[in-house]
């Protein structure tokens, strides 16, 4: 089933890179008016001039997810803009890896403010205005398969990424028949620049470049994610993994039996990082 972009406002945080990045050329491709959302205003502006000039239409804005009064702006022009938003894809999103004695009260509060609370921002500001604009409307919150399984030395990450999962399979039992769809996008091994921007700690900190050829050896690339958020458009997945064949074992693994998950989730730091 397809699901018509044409002339379908959407916003996209995170834009400037990654997942988001992917998102946004697919979503303009398709005909969608994108307004995309980065800290970094600079990449959000250049994938905007990609964009129009393959004759796109998509609006860059330079917006801290971890400040309210940032997100509410974003929504208030859009909404002046357009009077509507069918597609909101919270996607922004740090990394962090490291044993859990070595990880600092200030990575928690970075890792909640920008994974979660930069969730919860885009909910509290656009939902209100979705329900009265008078149009059905999707939101897509983007976890991680971190966010269903558990993994040894992302505990923190792993915290966030479970929250907006819960978080997203809560709103669409409340919103869903409401005329706003939720779901949690949770990837795979993505080749995306999260390994080179993460907080890491302990031996992982030395490790980087390893984890980095991983990501770039297994990874599949932010066009596969992409992919799969056009799918959730059209259907009605509350839980979409990507790709499936990184998730689905551990998946069903953990849901057979979360004491036999637990060598595989520590045994994942090594995996990734030898």
């Amino acid at each position: 089933m397809a699901y018509e972009l044409t002339g379908r406002v959407a916003v996209v945080t995170g834009a400037g890179s990654g997942i988001g990045r992917a998102t946004v050329r697919l979503l303009a491709r398709r005909g969608a008016v994108v307004h995309a959302a980065d800290v970094d205003g600079d990449s959000a502006h250049e994938v905007a001039a990609e964009i129009a000039r393959s004759g796109g239409r998509m609006v860059a804005h330079e917006v801290d997810i971890t400040d309210s009064g940032a997100v509410e702006a974003l929504a208030a022009r859009v909404y002046d803009a357009h009077g509507a938003v069918d597609v909101l894809h919270n996607n922004a999103g740090i990394g962090h890896g490291g044993p859990i004695e070595e990880t600092t009260l200030d990575d928690w509060r970075r890792l909640v403010a920008v994974n979660l609370m930069g969730v919860v921002h885009g909910v509290h500001t656009f939902v209100p205005r979705m329900l009265e604009q008078g149009r059905p409307a999707h939101i897509v919150n983007t976890a991680s398969m971190a966010g269903l399984l558990p993994n040894a030395q992302l505990a923190p990450y792993a915290t966030t990424k479970h929250a907006v999962v819960g978080l997203s399979q809560s709103l669409n039992a409340e919103l869903s028949q409401r005329g706003i769809r939720v779901s949690a996008l949770c990837p795979g091994i993505i080749n995306t620049p999260i390994v080179a921007d993460a907080q890491l700690r302990g031996e992982l900190a030395g490790r980087r470049a390893a984890m980095a050829r991983f990501y770039e050896r297994f990874g599949a690339t932010p066009d596969v994610v992409a992919e799969a958020v056009v799918d959730l458009l059209a259907g009605h997945q509350v839980i979409r993994t990507v790709p499936r064949r990184h998730v689905a074992l551990g998946w069903a693994l953990w849901r057979i039996s979360p004491r036999l998950a637990q060598p595989l989730a520590r045994l994942t730091p090594r995996l990734v990082s030898r």
